[in-house]
């Protein structure tokens, strides 16, 4: 639905809807992976399809959570320009820079999780007669290269971005509180703190126990072998899939033309 309605309703004429377009097109990768972890989990935690797509999957899972946390904290720090410098930022805020930023962040996305699809995410356990895919790694892979690779993710990938969107949503707020239009103030105040709570229930909820379980899993290793964060570092992977859930009310809150073609469809 959605994707019809920005293609053929909305079009993409802002840089609003271009960020939730590719939002939508990370949730689609979500998506489209989905099923082989089902089969994956239900399977008894029994990878049965081959080592090359174990690390295609791995490297989407990753792919996604980590553009979808870039794609939300470019439609936080461009809705802070519209606001706090409406007339400034306005040659800034164009289709064509949303684009390139678009481009950039899937680049680095895709970049960053290259290693992934170069190592082996698979192993044979064989006293319970499974294949794990990266869920049981190699020790000496995990003390070295996936202690240093994970950390340095989840700090450049979600804690600077949740630092900037947490700001960016404290200056738009106190930006509409200041205004004297009462009516425009009152909706867009109430939109902002909308889309914050939404924004940041994301990141709390769907990537931060994920994030800081990764750290705190890897951190371990630094003083030998530890598994005891491993079910709440499997179980938190799991959380962060509600993120693909809670997206299509980003997209409401933030387009109003988006608002009005759901009011049509719920024959409002």
């Amino acid at each position: 639905m959605a994707i019809l309605m920005f293609l053929l309703k909305i079009k993409i004429k802002t840089s609003a809807v271009v960020y939730m377009l590719n939002l939508l097109i990370a949730d689609v990768l979500f998506v489209a992976m989905l099923p082989f972890n089902i089969v994956y989990r239900f399977s008894g935690n029994n990878w049965q399809i081959g080592e090359g797509m174990c690390r295609i999957v791995t490297a989407a899972f990753y792919c996604n959570m980590y553009c979808s946390i870039l794609l939300m904290t470019s439609i936080s720090v461009a809705r802070y320009m519209a606001v706090v410098f409406p007339i400034r930022s306005r040659s800034w805020r164009t289709k064509k820079r949303a684009w390139l930023v678009c481009v950039f962040i899937w680049l680095i996305a895709i970049a960053s999780t290259v290693p992934l699809l170069f190592n082996t995410q698979t192993n044979n356990i064989v006293s319970l007669n499974i294949t794990t895919c990266h869920d049981v790694l190699k020790l000496k892979n995990q003390q070295n290269f996936y202690m240093y690779y994970f950390t340095a993710f989840s700090t450049v990938f979600f804690f600077i971005p949740l630092f900037i969107t947490i700001f960016c949503y404290i200056g738009i707020i106190r930006t509409l509180s200041k205004s004297t239009e009462e009516i425009e103030r009152h909706s867009k105040k109430t939109r902002a703190i909308l889309l914050t709570i939404i924004v940041l229930t994301v990141f709390i909820i769907c990537f931060g126990p994920t994030n800081i379980i990764f750290l705190m899993h890897y951190l371990h290793f630094l003083n030998g072998y530890s598994d005891s964060l491993y079910f709440a570092y499997i179980l938190c992977a799991c959380i962060s899939s509600i993120s693909s859930c809670l997206h299509p009310l980003i997209y409401y809150y933030v387009s109003s033309k988006c608002r009005k073609y759901v009011y049509s469809l719920l024959c409002f």
